[in-house]
């Protein structure tokens, strides 16, 4: 397959998801890992409405920077080490409420995650992060690691193992 194809394949498998396994840090380092249910826009972009309460809010005031994955089921996996998931490095950016694309998004989310949105966007504990994908991969399984740039459609390049020219297996 050609680095477009496979593109458009994670591209395919991404729009399978309904949300996101999220990784955040605390302004000490201490890392985080939660979920987050999720909308995209038409470039690309992800976008999760997450309350204060939850740990990954304040690290993304705080570092503006976010790694995000989404993994096939274990269910429909045959081998559990070359599950296939693409995983994005993001630069992450708080959409206030006066800004005009959070009503579009807020719409969206409702679209897509149902009427619970409906009062979820009006309590203020919640904000709108846009997770704007840097540097990503693409795993369809072993040695099938593909490096994604940009959240515009660049064609995927196969991953190398530290410079001894086998494509990397695994994550």
């Amino acid at each position: 397959m050609s680095g477009a194809e496979i593109r458009e394949e994670a591209e395919a498998f991404q729009q399978t998801f309904a949300s996101l396994m999220l990784g955040s840090c605390s302004v000490d380092g201490q890392p985080h890992v939660s979920y987050a249910p999720y909308v995209r826009d038409l470039e690309g972009a992800f976008y999760v409405y997450i309350s204060e309460l939850a740990q990954h809010t304040g690290h993304l005031q705080a570092n503006p920077r976010a790694s995000i994955m989404l993994i096939a089921d274990e269910a429909a996996t045959e081998n559990m080490h070359a599950r296939k998931r693409v995983t994005w490095q993001c630069r992450a950016e708080e959409i206030q409420r006066g800004d005009a694309v959070f009503p579009v998004i807020m719409d969206q989310m409702q679209e897509v995650h149902g009427d619970v949105m409906q009062m979820l966007r009006q309590l203020e504990d919640f904000h709108l992060f846009r997770l704007i994908p840097e540097d990503g991969r693409y795993v369809r399984g072993f040695a099938q690691a593909y490096r994604l740039e940009g959240i515009q459609g660049q064609p995927a390049t196969p991953v190398r193992d530290r410079g001894h020219g086998r494509s990397e297996s695994g994550s």
